[in-house]
């Protein structure tokens, strides 16, 4: 029976910004960077009943404009699902770093793009998947030449039949989602799920965590 998805947070986020000597708006804390005492999420088991289970077939548009079906892919597929990646423009919502697991979107792309090479020695694709609209994924891509595509979920078909964990808060600027996947990395073999890493942190960690997972499967 379907289950709708966790909403553990409903929070209005605020944005401040301050301007450079050129005028332009610019974030006061870069987004690479992990801040120092981000609270730590704790595993609420809403993703216990992931392990094993057959991926329904959701078609999810990408980046690269293609309509990817995660069911329908033969071998090991890496999937790393997050909340929402931030632009340098633009300041950190108020309350973000506050919420545990919402800060790091920027840094984890960032790892997988690094260990991206490495996956694919080990035969694993790799995609990142958030709920963000395709049109905004594509400037993260291009701005961090992330060398896999990212998957758009922005109707939450794939979050809600996989009753994946979220939360939801208002963005005060910009057409945000309202709802946001908790973070948390698949990795599927022949469209199934084979491993789930959950709760995921810090998360700039998270792909070597998920290559030596595989490495270790490998040899």
């Amino acid at each position: 029976m379907y289950a709708a998805p966790s909403r553990g947070l409903s929070i209005t986020l605020t944005m401040g910004s301050h301007r450079s000597e050129r005028g332009a708006r610019m974030s006061d804390r870069n987004p690479l960077e992990l801040p120092a005492n981000l609270p730590v999420p704790v595993d609420d088991g809403a993703c216990d009943h992931l392990g094993g289970l057959r991926l329904p077939s959701v078609p999810l548009v990408s980046t690269a404009g293609r309509t990817v079906d995660l069911s329908a892919l033969h071998g090991r597929t890496v999937v790393y699902c997050y909340p929402r990646t931030g632009r340098p423009d633009q300041e950190v919502p108020k309350g973000w770093d506050e919420i545990p697991g919402a800060r790091g979107c920027t840094p984890q792309s960032c790892a997988f793009r690094d260990h991206h090479g490495e996956f694919e020695a080990l035969g694993a694709r790799v995609f990142g998947l958030s709920t963000q609209t395709t049109e905004y994924q594509r400037e993260a891509v291009t701005r961090l030449h992330l060398p896999f595509d990212l998957l758009s979920d922005k109707d939450l078909a794939f979050t809600r039949a996989l009753r994946l964990p979220t939360f939801e808060f208002e963005w005060t600027f910009g057409a945000q989602p309202a709802v946001l996947i908790k973070r948390l990395t698949l990795v599927l073999t022949d469209g199934r799920i084979e491993q789930v890493f959950y709760p995921v942190f810090p998360p700039d960690k998270n792909a070597e965590q998920v290559r030596v997972w595989l490495a270790q499967r490998t040899a």
